[in-house]
C-alpha cells in the first residue's frame, strides 16, 4: 500500500478533522509539520504541477491578511506565490494530503474515503 503523507500544521481544524478521518478508519499516515519542518520548493514546484498554484495559495487566512499589503501591485504568479509560500508556511491551503502521488488540498471527505 502506498504511504499516505499529511501536511499541515497540528493546531488547524481541517487538519485536526483529516487527522481524525484517518484515525477512525485506523489508516497508518506519515504527518509533516509546516512550522516544524518547512516545506521544500521541489514539493510546492510539483504540487503547483498538479493543482495550480492558484489553489495553494490560501488567501483567506489570516496570515495572508497580515501580509497582504506588503504584495499590492504585485502581480502574483507562480514564482511569487512559491516565494511568499516558503517564507510563510501558513499560507498554505491546508491540508495537502499526498498518495501515490497524488495531492488533495483541503478537507474533503468524500475524496478522501475514495484513497
Amino acid at each position: 500500500m502506498n504511504q499516505i503523507t499529511i501536511y499541515g500544521i497540528p493546531n488547524c481544524d481541517s487538519v485536526k478533522k483529516t487527522l481524525d478521518f484517518f484515525k477512525k478508519r485506523k489508516v497508518e499516515i506519515t504527518f509533516h509539520n509546516y512550522k516544524k519542518e518547512g516545506i521544500q520548493k521541489a514539493t510546492l514546484l510539483q504540487w503547483c504541477k498538479q493543482v495550480g498554484w492558484e489553489l495553494l495559495l490560501n488567501k483567506k487566512g489570516t496570515t495572508w491578511k497580515k501580509i497582504a499589503p506588503d504584495y499590492e501591485g504585485i502581480e502574483l504568479n507562480q514564482q511569487k506565490a512559491i516565494e511568499i509560500m516558503l517564507e510563510n508556511t501558513s499560507t498554505i491551503k491546508r491540508p495537502v494530503v499526498v498518495f501515490a502521488g497524488k495531492i488533495i488540498v483541503g478537507y474533503d471527505e468524500v475524496v478522501l474515503q475514495s484513497l
